[in-house]
């Protein structure tokens, strides 16, 4: 299964803040620690590291939670 994102893509989401525009930066297809908290991540359901282009923050989101920008 090809992933919708790729690193460098732009990228926007929701957040309590707000919508966050920013750079997808890596794609997660394996289990991985993020924030000291586990993420379960796959071929099929991928999850995509995110730094916002405003805070320089990092987020990880899954495919639905992110849009084109």
């Amino acid at each position: 299964m090809s992933n919708v994102y790729k690193p460098g893509d732009n990228v926007r989401w929701n957040s309590e803040a707000g919508i966050i525009h920013g750079t997808v930066v890596k794609v997660h297809t394996r289990d991985v620690e993020f924030c000291g908290r586990h993420r379960h991540c796959s071929q099929d359901e991928p999850q995509y590291e995110v730094k916002s282009s405003k805070t320089g923050h990092l987020a990880m989101h899954k495919e639905t939670a992110l849009e084109r920008d």
